[in-house]
């Protein structure tokens, strides 16, 4: 791993727009020579040290130096096109499966090549599905009508050389600029720039708060910025945006679009077919080209717009925002998306985004292999196989008599499958969760047989679901429908496609190597309070190295950022194993504030001298409880304004606050911070977070005698839980930070221990490939210990992994705190695990996978409390008196 030097900048950013501190200018020194590299970089500045300023001023710079090189010497502009055939030199010994190899392997291995010929399907329950054109047409039975006529499936061929299907007399749906509109307009096919910048982040705040620090630098007058976001923030149909829930906007879009370029389909009573008029006009906010012009001309004119400001303009006109700038992507020199259009292949596709030669930027990466696998995770419940099935079965004995042969064929073949599963689910509760590779899944359902990739072509071309959803609705409507059908009280057409939806992602899944992911089954049962848990079927990915590989071998270079990147080897080893120790640059800076801001603490007794020890086994405790109780008690006096408790998990937070309110802890922290809890329900969080901030801003602006109740706010929090992600608890809002004790995940969680079962057959080789070093394929996670028991077999990367997601969770959560240069904080770690001995520590220790920051400044204390309390009454009232003297001045 290549670190940073400490070398004195040498290279101006005019567009900086102050005088940088200096780890800002060795920020952007080190980022623009990573540009000019090539390759992978990953780059760790604390929040609140102008990370994101850095990141744009040093990227944005590089561009324009890179675009006027060819022209100072006099040379042609490489063509964007020329540049996409060029491979960059960083990825050239990169190896990776190709995917010719990768397609064999997937064939051989799920039986993708069929057993009989062409697409004829053996599967148990799938009858007669070898009929013949001739024989469908000659099934006696009643004709269709002209009302169910507009939900008849048309013909559908299949492509037996190629793989491939299509339908006749069809083109595939294609939204892009250049579509025909009902004004008759066409659109404008811009020039693709290159290379261009794509920077990605989590939430759709971090994206808006990019931008705003985009229009302080000069580049806003001179660079094209285009910001995409999902058609949940972008949607101005309000007969779609209502529908709440993302899957269920992108569904009803997209039907739109489809049903825009339908045609209606009579059939007579001697089964012959016409066609009528079109069955939808579509979205209205994509009628007219010449409002999407408007559009355009408007973004452009504004320069950098966030989602809100695109919405607002898209209102104006009546031009949809989210189609509208993906028609702007072609021109821009910097694109500003969320994680999921950048890293899922299928929503790369449907921006038409092109990654050849251009900068990648991801930032908050510090989970990015994480969330790049949770992202290909598929599941489908027991209720959603049921009702799919139900309705295909409705569907298929009104229509089985006018179906083409491959509609009928593909039909029958939905039913046995969502057949098998739900009898999977329904067989024996002793099993009640396991997990499966998908070879044994396949095998046990005696479905290898079937080509998957066929399959979910032709759901995905021949609108099955979209047709079967509107005949069901149609019953529905019509009372024509058993009562269960619709059992779960929604939409019936949106809730069919939603299951469809789910349907097609696990056979999608079932696709993937063997290797690649594991299928977990769990069957319905009780739960510990008597309530019934649905069974459901899910895919589990494991491996990102492929993934990422997809996206990283276009780029020129990928640059990985954040607060804390610690530890980097993890990552390196999960999305990138075959690149070299020196094809990684690594930066990392200290904290933009001064050391005498911070306090952190490693707090291993308590008041009354009792050791700390939060482990699941001690933790609940009625003792520890207390202790932690009277910890509290001591802290509200000696801390002003708000302090965060971080707990591991929303089940101990309540423990514990029950247990306070019986043993009177609570009244006695009332008496000098008012509580506050983070809810469960993230649309909570908000309206909390305002109350907290208002009790700590009118205590703060009030004196004791003014005011002789609470001064300032306790909240209690949950590592993990939106307040520990991307809240900024600057100043009064975070005096300090509590960490009770180590956030380990739980080991009941069959998914967790899965990826750890499968990071730890990485071996000592970091590319090995070898089989997992544990004998069973079937893991039952009906208690706890069998969690324990992986861990205690793993020797090496494994247990580091799930060390690991504990200590990114407690750097995340005491990151809130110190968000400026003149900000201050102190920060407890509560529990006795983590006491250091300088000599003696070895490098998997918690405290070594702390911040640089926080690291250089701990202490430890393991004899009483009462240090700690004089240490942080000294700190606090150190910058009491720093504060006055200044207002004094």
């Amino acid at each position: 791993m290549v670190a940073a030097a400490a070398e004195k900048p040498g290279r101006s950013f005019p567009a900086f727009p102050f005088d940088p501190y200096p780890i800002q200018s060795e920020f952007m020194e080190f980022l623009y020579e990573s540009l000019e590299k090539g390759g992978v970089a990953m780059l760790e500045s604390p929040t609140g040290t102008g990370k994101t300023l850095s990141i744009i001023c040093s990227s944005l710079q590089w561009i324009v130096d890179r675009r006027s090189k060819p022209k100072l010497a006099g040379e042609k502009p490489v063509a964007a096109d020329d540049a996409a055939e060029e491979e960059p030199d960083w990825m050239r010994d990169f190896v990776v499966e190709s995917m010719e190899k990768r397609e064999v392997g997937s064939r051989r291995r799920s039986g993708f090549g069929l057993k009989s010929s062409g697409d004829k399907m053996s599967l148990p329950g799938l009858r007669n599905a070898e009929k013949s054109k001739e024989e469908v047409g000659n099934d006696d039975g009643a004709g269709v009508d002209d009302d169910d006529a507009q939900f008849l499936l048309e013909d559908y061929e299949s492509d037996e050389g190629s793989g491939g299907s299509k339908r006749k007399g069809r083109k595939c749906l294609d939204l892009s600029s250049s579509e025909e509109d009902e004004d008759g307009g066409l659109g404008e096919i811009e020039e693709e720039v290159s290379p261009k910048i794509y920077f990605t982040s989590r939430t759709h705040s971090q994206l808006s708060q990019f931008v705003k620090e985009f229009k302080r630098t000069s580049f806003a007058s001179e660079i094209n910025l285009v910001c995409l976001g999902s058609r949940k923030n972008l949607c101005i149909n309000s007969e779609v945006s209502k529908l709440r829930t993302a899957n269920r906007i992108n569904e009803r879009c997209l039907e739109l679009q489809t049903n825009k370029n339908h045609s209606k389909m009579k059939v007579g009573s001697d089964g012959g077919r016409t066609r009528g008029r079109k069955a939808s006009a579509g979205c209205p906010m994509l009628k007219k080209q010449s409002s999407r012009d408007l559009f355009r001309n408007e973004v452009r004119e504004q320069g950098a717009l966030d989602i809100e400001d695109l919405v607002k303009i898209g209102t104006k006109y009546g031009a949809c925002p989210y189609y509208g700038t993906r028609d702007m992507v072609r021109a821009a020199d910097l694109v500003v998306l969320p994680y999921q259009s950048l890293l899922l292949s299928s929503a790369r596709e449907s921006l038409g985004l092109n990654l050849k030669n251009s900068i990648i930027i991801v930032d908050e990466a510090h989970n990015l292999a994480d969330s790049l696998t949770s992202m290909y995770n598929a599941k489908i419940t027991l209720s959603q196989l049921e009702q799919v099935h139900l309705h295909l079965e409705l569907y298929f004995d009104r229509f089985r008599n006018v179906l083409g042969p491959a509609n009928w064929r593909y039909i029958q073949t939905l039913l046995a499958l969502s057949r098998s599963f739900m009898k999977l689910l329904a067989g024996d509760q002793n099993d009640s969760e396991r997990s499966m590779t998908i070879n044994d899944f396949l095998f046990s359902l005696d479905i290898d047989n079937i080509n998957l990739v066929k399959l979910h072509q032709y759901v995905k071309e021949s609108n099955v679901a979209h047709k079967v959803s509107g005949y069901g609705s149609k019953l529905i409507s019509s009372e024509g429908l058993p009562a269960h059908a619709n059992s779960q009280n929604l939409d019936a057409e949106g809730s069919l496609i939603s299951g469809f939806q789910a349907l097609v992602d696990i056979l999608v899944s079932l696709i993937n190597n063997d290797s690649d992911g594991r299928i977990i089954v769990s069957k319905r049962k009780s739960s510990c309070l008597g309530q019934i848990e649905e069974g459901y079927i899910k895919f589990v990915m494991l491996s990102g190295e492929k993934i990422f590989h997809e996206i990283a071998v276009q780029a020129h270079a990928v640059v990985l950022t954040g607060g804390t990147l610690q530890p980097i080897e993890e990552t390196r080893v999960r999305l990138f194993p075959d690149l070299s120790l020196d094809q990684v640059l690594f930066f990392s800076c200290n904290h933009i504030v001064p050391p005498e801001n911070i306090l952190p603490i490693v707090v291993s007794r308590g008041p009354s001298g009792m050791t700390f020890d939060f482990s699941y086994n001690s933790r609940g405790s009625a003792r520890m409880i207390e202790e932690l109780g009277r910890l509290l008690c001591n802290l509200v006096v000696v801390i002003p304004e708000g302090i965060v408790v971080f707990f591991s998990s929303f089940d101990y937070e309540g423990q514990v606050y029950d247990a306070w309110k019986t043993s009177g802890v609570l009244p006695r922290i009332l008496k000098k911070k008012r509580i506050f809890r983070e809810p469960r329900n993230n649309t909570e969080v908000e309206v909390i977070l305002k109350e907290y901030q208002e009790t700590i801003t009118l205590s703060s602006s009030a004196t004791s005698k003014e005011n002789p109740g609470p001064q300032g706010a306790l909240l209690l929090a949950v590592v993990g839980g939106k307040v520990s992600e991307g809240i900024n608890f600057s100043d009064g809002m975070g005096r300090c930070i509590v960490m009770v004790g180590l956030p380990y995940p739980s080991p009941s969680d069959l998914e967790l221990m899965e990826r750890v079962k499968h990071i730890e057959g990485l071996g000592g080789s970091l590319s090995s490939k070898n089989t997992m070093p544990f004998p069973n394929r079937l893991h039952s996670s009906n208690s706890i210990k069998s969690g324990f028991e992986i861990l205690r077999s793993c020797k090496q990367r494994g247990k580091e992994y799930y060390e690991n997601l504990c200590m990114k969770a407690v750097n995340q959560s005491i990151g809130r705190a110190i968000r400026h240069r003149n900000d201050y904080a102190a920060v407890l770690l509560v529990d006795s695990r983590y006491t250091f001995d300088s000599s003696t520590m070895s490098s998997s220790h918690p405290t070594n996978k702390l911040p640089g920051w926080i690291k250089q400044c701990l202490v430890s204390f393991t004899e009483n409390y009462g240090e700690v309390h004089r240490l942080l009454h000294q700190f606090f009232k150190s910058h009491k008196q720093q504060g006055e003297c200044k207002r004094d001045c």
